[in-house]
């Protein structure tokens, strides 16, 4: 079983830049795809990337693309969301999740372990 836990979020001012990431233990981390998520205070949790288990294929939300990189170093065990440009519109608390199925996928429900999350703040 894979355990996820993020890092890198903090307080970064509107056109800047952060970069997560989220290692995992367990020897399977490159049987899943990967993806990361997002909740603002009052919202839905939303889908942000996801990145096959090979890394090949990725898909991002309209919100993001051009924006966000996803990208995953399996001998490291290791999922990052680079993330440029930020805006305030940005700020939430940012998940990541495990899909063992190896494919990308954009539901939440598609997920099968997640982390506890780590918080990004765009100011304004």
């Amino acid at each position: 079983q894979v355990q996820l836990v993020e890092s890198g979020g903090g307080l970064v001012q509107a056109g800047g830049s952060l970069s997560l990431s989220c290692a995992a233990s367990g020897r399977s981390f490159s049987s899943y795809a990967m993806g990361w998520f997002r909740q603002a205070p009052g919202k839905e949790r939303e889908f942000v990337a996801t990145i096959s288990r090979s890394g090949d294929d990725t898909y991002y939300a309209e919100s993001v693309k051009g924006r966000f990189t996803i990208s995953r170093d399996n001998a490291k065990n290791t999922v990052y969301l680079q993330m440029n440009s930020l805006i305030p519109e940005d700020t939430a608390v940012y998940y990541c999740a495990a899909e063992d199925g190896g494919e990308v996928a954009g539901l939440d429900y598609e997920y099968d372990l997640w982390g506890q999350g780590t918080q990004v703040t765009v100011s304004s």
